[in-house]
C-alpha cells in the first residue's frame, strides 16, 4: 500500500510532528530542470551558416557600391569621362538684346563620376560651386551658385552648359543668369585642358 503524504499538522498542536522533519515544499527545487543539449550541435550549424550568408551578402554588396565608386568613368549620372579635368577660356558676355558687356576669364574643374564641380571667373575675382542637373546626349548642364564675389562684381546662381567643341580636346560654354537689375545675360566660349 502506497503512502499517501497528509498535511503537516501544526507544531503547536499535540502529538504533532518535529519541526526537523522533512515536508514536500523543503525538497522542492527552486532552479528549472537543465535544458535538453539534443538539438544543440544543430542549432549552432544553422547559427553558423546564417552567419556565413549574412557576410558573404554584405560583402557582395560592398563590392558592387566599391566597383560602382571606383568605376567612375562613364556612368550614366556622372559627369561623362571626357568633359574630366581643369578646362579654361575666355568668355564674352551679352545682354538680351545681343549687346557686348564684358570679356571675363573662367576655369572649371570637373571630376569623372561626380555630380560636382567647381569653376573661377579668374578675371572677376569669383567662385562658384557647379551641381549637374542634366546629360542629354553630348551635353550636360549644371546650375551654379556663388561662393566668393569680394568686390560682389558675379551674379549669384545661373546655368552652365557644356557640349564638345569643334577640335579634340575643347568644350563650348554657354553661361546663363540673370544680372542684378533682372536682365538676361549670356557668356560664351571655348574652353581647354
Amino acid at each position: 500500500m502506497s503512502a499517501v503524504p497528509t498535511r503537516p499538522e501544526d507544531p503547536a498542536a499535540p502529538g504533532a510532528a518535529t519541526p526537523d522533519a522533512a515536508s514536500p515544499i523543503r525538497q522542492m527545487s527552486l532552479w528549472p530542470p537543465p535544458r535538453s543539449t539534443r538539438h544543440a550541435g544543430r542549432r549552432r550549424r544553422s547559427m553558423l551558416l546564417m552567419g556565413v550568408a549574412a557576410g558573404v551578402a554584405l560583402l557582395a554588396a560592398g563590392g558592387v557600391t566599391v566597383w560602382a565608386l571606383s568605376s567612375g568613368g562613364d556612368d550614366a549620372t556622372g559627369v561623362p569621362a571626357a568633359y574630366a579635368g581643369e578646362w579654361s577660356g575666355e568668355m564674352s558676355q551679352h545682354d538680351q538684346g545681343g549687346t557686348h558687356v564684358a570679356d571675363w576669364e573662367a576655369t572649371v574643374h570637373l571630376e569623372a563620376g561626380a555630380e560636382r564641380g567647381s569653376s573661377q571667373f579668374v578675371s572677376l575675382g569669383c567662385r562658384v560651386s557647379l551641381e549637374l542637373t542634366a546629360r542629354e546626349d553630348d551635353r550636360i548642364v549644371f546650375d551654379y551658385v556663388e561662393t566668393y564675389d569680394g568686390d560682389e562684381r558675379c551674379i549669384d546662381s545661373g546655368t552652365l552648359e557644356l557640349r564638345p567643341g569643334a577640335e579634340e580636346g575643347t568644350l563650348e560654354a554657354e553661361w546663363g543668369a540673370s544680372s542684378h537689375s533682372g536682365s538676361h545675360m549670356t557668356s560664351t566660349g571655348t574652353m581647354t585642358r
